[in-house]
């Protein structure tokens, strides 16, 4: 019997909601009410678990396949992880998917999710219902009744009931992104869905209209799916085959030009979370109208959205405001001009600003990195290693380290050897620009560390290993002295 694989896309940056989405951390992964909470990622993951779905498949850019691993570890799912070497939008992703689930399952129904939504509603009572036409060969994709004109959203045209199946209905046409004007128009028939994204058929059936309609595509990623790399957790797709895939969406490639393609009405409040205003929209209020997360004082302030990282944020006599205050930016603007951040984004990467590529603090599977400072010369970081965990520094010949622990017990091995020394609170470690330390903690509590890591050639290490005065600025002598 035939059973749904849900397929989860995690492409894309989300540049409208910068800065709390960055390059190398974009909105999927980030937390959908502020620090502790589920992410956008996670909360779609168990949105489909249960009897109707097996573990999720996920494709994902390689650079972030770790993550999304340890995203799912963090809500106890399995799940198969397909690293993208670049993006090639939606469809070579999709296809990929069904060209490395079929020799496992041949019967196997692929049910596609963004990974960025939010969906309020029992979305799966209609992915249940649908389940028979995917498995007949029908290509299934899901439309929103849109709530009001939105530009920034495709639409799909009723064509009237399929008889068949309850609920099913033929697809008349495909609008992408209409004007204003014309959305309304469209509304007002009666007959017109918001596009969500969310679609549902058998993985042989894709694979064979993507054969049909897009034979060079189907090559490409067939040859990048037979010469991926295994992974921990998957497979990362081969880059030289797959950077021939064309790129385009799986709509443009496939469903606008499939006799299968069918249309299932869903009655759930939806959004695709696209800028700050739908995080707003979205969230649960005050009955001032405002979204607060952390640490937030908003005082004759209404209908705004105030989120803070870190520090106090206090918002006075102000209304239809978005701030967002991370560790190293802070957005401020007003509701009528939040799709501008995304300009605002391309500005800094023109600049090459670090604080769109990512955040000062990265969490990683063995624990989390913060950059205190970054220079041309020097970095420095604060390093948390979990209680058990390794991790790896240099051997990448760009300069020599100094590691100062700060917090808890560590162990070394330098180049596979392991030492004999323990590493404990004040102790200090040179590891040369050619040399690769694996750093594990030993103890039952967070490792901290400071990581200074030089950018040039030749650094005088002159003296004990312990002495670090030949090289190291003011700045971190005092902070690695207490």
């Amino acid at each position: 019997m035939a059973v749904i694989h849900p397929l989860i896309l995690c492409g894309g940056m989300g540049s409208r909601l910068w800065p709390m989405s960055r390059i190398e951390q974009p909105k999927q992964f980030q937390p959908v009410n502020g620090r502790g909470s589920l992410t956008y990622f996670q909360t779609t993951v168990l949105r489909h678990r249960g009897p109707l779905f097996r573990d999720p498949i996920v494709v994902t850019n390689h650079a972030q396949a770790a993550l999304v691993s340890q995203q799912l570890a963090e809500i106890g799912v399995r799940g198969f992880v397909i690293g993208e070497p670049v993006g090639r939008n939606t469809g070579p992703a999709v296809l990929a998917a069904a060209l490395a689930i079929l020799p496992v399952d041949p019967d196997a129904i692929l049910l596609v999710l963004p990974s960025d939504h939010i969906i309020v509603g029992d979305l799966n009572l209609t992915v249940a219902r649908m389940k028979s036409a995917a498995a007949s060969g029908r290509i299934v994709t899901f439309g929103v009744t849109p709530g009001y004109a939105e530009s920034g959203y495709g639409y799909i045209m009723d064509g009237g009931k399929v008889d068949a199946y309850d609920g099913l209905h033929d697809v008349a046409q495909f609008i992408e992104k209409p004007p204003v004007d014309v959305a309304q128009s469209l509304i007002e028939t009666g007959h017109a869905y918001w596009a969500s994204g969310i679609s549902m058929f058998r993985a042989d059936v894709i694979s064979a209209e993507f054969l049909r309609l897009e034979p060079r595509t189907h090559a490409a990623v067939t040859q990048a799916v037979l010469d991926a790399k295994s992974t921990v957790g998957g497979i990362d797709l081969d880059d030289t085959s797959f950077r021939e895939a064309r790129d385009e969406p799986t709509e443009r490639s496939v469903f606008e030009n499939s006799p299968a393609i069918c249309l299932a009405p869903i009655d759930v409040k939806w959004d695709d979370v696209g800028a700050w205003t739908s995080v707003h929209d979205v969230n649960t209020k005050c009955e001032d109208g405002n979204v607060v997360n952390g640490d937030v004082l908003a005082l004759d302030t209404r209908n705004s959205l105030i989120r803070s990282d870190g520090r106090l944020v206090v918002v006075v006599g102000m209304t239809d405001l978005i701030v967002v205050d991370t560790k190293d930016a802070l957005l401020v603007t007003d509701r009528k001009h939040a799709q501008q951040v995304k300009t605002v984004v391309e500005k800094l990467k023109s600049g090459g600003r670090r604080e769109v590529v990512t955040h000062p603090y990265q969490t990683h599977a063995w624990g989390g990195i913060e950059a205190l400072v970054s220079r041309p010369d020097y970095t420095l970081e604060v390093l948390t290693v979990l209680p058990g965990s390794t991790m790896q520094i240099n051997g990448d010949g760009k300069g020599t380290s100094f590691l100062a622990v700060v917090a808890g017990v560590g162990a070394f091995l330098e180049d596979d050897k392991r030492s004999n020394l323990s590493l404990g609170l004040g102790s200090t470690l040179t590891i040369d620009r050619h040399t690769v330390v694996s750093l594990t903690n030993i103890a039952d509590h967070d490792l901290r560390a400071f990581l200074l890591s030089t950018r040039t050639e030749e650094v005088d290490t002159s003296g004990s290993e312990d002495d670090l005065s030949g090289f190291m600025p003011e700045m971190f002598r005092a902070v690695a002295n207490g």
